[in-house]
């Protein structure tokens, strides 16, 4: 088996924090959040990063993290265009890019075994790296596709600044992911969690503890086949409803293949705490928390020397 490659989806746009997030610095050495990323990934032993990104970005994207770490890891680019199957047209004044779903198939020409997928803007702690690294070195599909999720506790992944979207998964006593459902709107609601789905006008309570999924998954290249197919149905069904903003999920993905009992996913649960840059006002306690790292020791002041 190949080793696997990490994944880095970096074509958000931030609009919600008001800035190209992925390449903000977050301590005064100039590191961005995926540089600890990177680092924690090159401990577990992952050789080659991918990075998915806008193409009007990349000069920028080169010279913030990937020329800095070229001489550490393998870097590959790949470019998530607003271009679709024969068929379909983009929506006039669409600019938003078409999800994770979409953002993986970007890779489909350069992913040639396991991979492990992130978020460039999400740290998701030194554990998570490693146990799926291993996952995925051990465990080749067989009848059915075998893929593994990093789950996390719900209530270290919240922000204290607006709402969030999350995977809120249910596992049975194997920690096999039973489904996944994407709620797109979580807050922080007195002393727990609450989702909407209809703006705000009503709320439903979430356990604390309920594991979610913060898009760290570890795949085999057969996710490609089936998010190239399922790509397909999801423009069919929902590119005219939503023309504007509709996306394709990897979560919605995942989901499909449990309910066809094509694939198995092993949740490998992380108890280690969520920082992300989801508004611009997250950002402070994301530095605190990576100069407390350094103070630990967990991480050297400067990563790449």
């Amino acid at each position: 088996m190949k080793k696997p490659v990490l994944v880095i989806m970096a074509a958000g746009m931030g609009s919600r924090y008001g800035g190209l997030k992925q390449i903000d610095p977050i301590d005064e050495d100039g590191h961005i959040i995926v540089d600890f990323s990177i680092y924690d990934a090159l401990l577990a032993g992952f050789e080659e990063v991918i990075f998915i990104i806008k193409r009007e970005n990349e000069a920028d994207f080169k010279e913030r993290i990937g020329e800095r770490i070229a001489g550490r890891i393998k870097v590959t680019y790949v470019f998530q265009d607003l271009v679709l199957p024969e068929g379909f047209s983009v929506p006039e004044g669409r600019v938003k890019p078409f999800g994770t779903g979409h953002a993986i198939l970007s890779c489909m020409d350069v992913v040639q075994g396991p991979f492990a997928v992130i978020n460039a803007d999400d740290f998701y702690g030194r554990h998570a790296f490693s146990a799926i690294y291993q996952y995925l070195l051990q465990h080749p599909d067989d009848e059915k596709y075998r893929y593994a999720m990093v789950g996390y506790e719900l209530e270290n992944t919240l922000t204290e600044n607006g709402h969030v979207a999350r995977g809120i998964c249910e596992t049975d006593n194997e920690n096999h992911l039973l489904a996944i459902t994407e709620r797109t709107q979580i807050e922080r609601r007195g002393t727990g969690a609450a989702y909407t789905e209809d703006d705000g006008a009503t709320w439903h309570p979430l356990p604390l503890g309920c594991t979610v999924s913060m898009n760290l998954w570890g795949f085999t290249e057969s996710i490609m086949l089936e998010l190239k197919q399922r790509f397909v149905r999801f423009l069919e069904q929902e590119l005219e409803k939503n023309p504007l903003k509709s996306e394709f999920y990897i979560p919605s993905v995942v989901g499909q293949l449990l309910e066809e009992k094509k694939a198995v996913v092993e949740v490998l649960k992380s108890t280690d705490r969520w920082y992300g840059v989801t508004y611009h006002e997250d950002k402070e306690a994301v530095v605190r928390a990576i100069a407390g790292m350094k103070e630990q020791g967990l991480y050297p002041q400067r990563l790449w020397n």
